[in-house]
């Protein structure tokens, strides 16, 4: 190498990396286009693992030996959500067009921490239209994040400002006269949780609420527990409810908690990962009423959506009083009026990341692609095929429908002598035939089959093929071989 050249990475036979990136884009779309032909998921060969262990190259492979390492030794023992047979969590099946936009964003390596560029513009774009699905006034602030956990933390925080005022950010929270107390149900996701942790505030200060039949926060619980912090002196501030339930897909009485929290003055936050979405479908929005007088509404684009992982979003009404939460003034964060340090505020203003991806791109190619609509109707169309299978269920004197389907999730179980290890063992050999995959839960100390069908790709024959091997496996009770459906 000339001594005056400085190495970089680019390749020095850039038709040959543009022949091997056709392969690569090639083999992906031939992987997601025969899905159907593969089994969803197996389990990984201890020879294969066992490569994962080696040191850390010294030298570098051929990208080509290196992609034949991928779809050899990673791609047939991945977790399978794109699969349509994926039912286990509430994870979206990612579509081809968000796959592009990702390869887009990675090639732009644009930093979205903030400065004068318009994949910042499109980000904003975003918000303008979340403010628009959700009603939310112009002054409301959006920003993308990880996923739901980190949305509902930050509402947290956000939150904490609001109750204790912006010298908290400087005094922590012992600063204050009185202890700060939150409020979620017994159905809420764990990330609620971990927040009061995180922030300070510590898992003692959430107060879990009682659900009713409906598996929706008990009204009159929460309105006692209220109450009964107040008599001791401490000071309620914030509330979360749930908008699409982790076990069984339930709402929340999003209208009835609002009243309650505007009049008892706590701040009220909306946990939608993926419920939140049901916006965009006509025949779900109603059941949302309420959502459109939420303080902040948390989500993820990367579940009903089908956007590729990871791109959840935190909307919140009050845009000033998000970003006094994070805002951070330095001098190498200067702002001007001009030039790239131009177009304060930047989205590092609020939230804690300064180094952000460009997850905005694949969220705003899914939406300019197959459009609001289109999608409404997907996301409607999991929800008739978990009613499907709910039916069918019923239908079956060997299987006991455990709920009623509320939205997309399905729990139910195998009729026996022992039904909760005969469930287990249900799930453990449906993962192992790789026809499909639920998980399980606890429902009235029962295990139940859960059956979250969150993927657009899943039809009425994958809920046919799940429940023919539900009934193979438990008629024997012995793991039988389940081949994968074509």
């Amino acid at each position: 190498m000339n001594e005056t050249t400085q190495e970089n990475l680019d390749p020095a036979d850039w038709p040959a990396l543009r022949h091997q990136g056709h392969r690569m884009l090639d083999d992906i779309f031939d992987y997601l286009e025969r899905l159907r032909e593969r089994p969803l998921w197996q389990p990984i060969p201890n020879e294969v693992r066992d490569r994962y262990a080696e040191p850390l190259p010294r030298e570098g492979l051929e990208l080509a030996e290196v992609h034949e390492r991928f779809m050899h030794e990673i791609l047939p023992y991945a977790v399978g959500n794109a699969h349509p047979g994926f039912m286990g969590w509430v994870h979206g099946g990612g579509t081809p067009v968000g796959m592009l936009a990702e390869m887009l964003a990675a090639g732009l390596n644009a930093n979205l921490g903030g400065r004068n560029q318009m994949p910042v513009e499109v980000e904003r774009q975003i918000v303008r239209w979340m403010r628009e699905l959700f009603g939310f006034p112009a002054s409301a602030s959006g920003l993308f994040v990880t996923g739901t956990s980190m949305a509902n933390f930050i509402a947290l925080l956000v939150a904490r400002t609001a109750a204790l005022g912006t010298s908290v950010r400087r005094e922590g929270v012992t600063s204050a006269e009185t202890s700060l107390v939150a409020y979620t149900s017994a159905s809420a996701h764990g990330c609620i949780r971990q927040a009061l942790d995180l922030a300070g505030l510590g898992t003692d200060a959430l107060r879990i609420i009682p659900v009713d039949d409906g598996h929706r926060m008990d009204l009159g619980k929460l309105e006692s527990a209220i109450a009964a912090d107040r008599a001791a002196g401490l000071k309620p501030f914030f509330v979360v409810a749930t908008a699409g339930t982790v076990d069984v897909g339930a709402i929340d009485d999003l209208s009835a908690i609002e009243t309650i929290a505007r009049r008892e003055g706590l701040w009220f936050h909306v946990d939608g990962a993926f419920g939140a979405l049901g916006m965009l479908a006509p025949e779900l929005a109603p059941r949302l009423a309420g959502i459109e007088r939420a303080d902040s509404i948390a989500c993820d684009f990367h579940k009903w959506l089908q956007v590729p992982y990871d791109a959840g979003f935190i909307l919140v009404r009050d845009g000033d009083r998000h970003q006094e939460t994070f805002s951070s003034p330095a001098a190498y964060l200067s702002r001007e009026a001009r030039g790239l340090a131009a177009g304060s505020p930047w989205p590092c203003d609020f939230g804690p990341d300064l180094s952000r991806g460009f997850r905005a791109l694949k969220t705003w190619f899914t939406l300019q692609v197959y459009g609001a609509d289109r999608l409404g109707r997907v996301i409607a169309g999991t929800c008739a095929l978990a009613r499907y299978l709910g039916e069918r269920v019923a239908a079956e004197e060997r299987l006991e429908l455990l709920v009623r389907p509320s939205l997309n999730i399905v729990c139910f179980r195998h009729r026996g002598d022992d039904p909760d290890r005969l469930n287990r063992d249900i799930v453990v050999g449906l993962h192992e035939s790789g026809v499909a995959a639920p998980s399980t839960t606890v429902l009235d100390n029962r295990l139940a089959i859960r059956c979250a069908i969150v993927n657009h790709r899943t039809e009425r024959r994958d809920i046919d093929a799940l429940l023919e091997a539900v009934l193979a496996l438990g008629a024997t009770d012995t793991h039988p071989t389940v081949h994968a459906s074509k």
